[in-house]
């Protein structure tokens, strides 16, 4: 009888695991949960290949998305944070841009979310290498969304003035 207990006891618990009902549906949006993006960056990645001191370099970024979620799991607002890392680049380099493009590898896109760095607000990598953490940039829901959609459809970059079209790029990829 105890035996036939335990049987029933762990085919309750198994249902349980494999249906939503016994405890929420975890396919479902979280209204809680951020939504984590991330890439490495590479000089060669961007169109075109970056050639020169600038090339030796590499870096990586995260990205995170703080999502509001309307009744229906909608994203009814959003703001990001930006997370990247740059080295082996030339001493001295300036950062004057960091952001998120729309376009599959090998196509360039405009500017859609920044990190806020500009021509005049920059940063600088002393020994080429260098860590930057920008938060609380709005993010259009809309938008978000179809970073969440299709996330190799945008890639991030940044920018120096040696090429202000970009020094390393990287197509993102949801983590999370």
């Amino acid at each position: 009888m105890c035996v036939m207990n335990r049987s029933i006891a762990l085919l309750a618990i198994a249902a349980c695991v494999f249906l939503p009902a016994c405890g929420g549906d975890d396919t479902a949006p979280s209204a809680a949960a951020p939504l984590v993006f991330s890439t490495q960056l590479f000089p060669a990645n961007e169109v075109p290949p970056i050639t020169g001191t600038e090339s030796s370099g590499r870096g990586a970024v995260q990205v995170q998305f703080n999502v509001t979620r309307d009744a229906s799991g909608g994203i009814s607002a959003a703001t990001a944070t930006f997370t990247f890392q740059l080295t082996g680049f030339p001493a001295g380099t300036t950062v004057q841009g960091a952001h998120i493009h729309p376009g599959p590898a090998g196509i360039n896109g405009g500017v859609i979310i920044s990190t806020g760095l500009t021509a005049t607000n920059t940063v600088t990598l002393p020994s080429g290498t260098g860590e930057f953490t920008f938060s609380n940039i709005p993010v259009d829901p809309a938008l978000a969304q179809q970073i969440l959609t299709n996330p190799a459809g945008f890639y991030f970059n940044v920018h120096s003035p040696n090429n202000t079209g970009g020094f390393a790029r990287g197509q993102l990829q949801r983590v999370s």
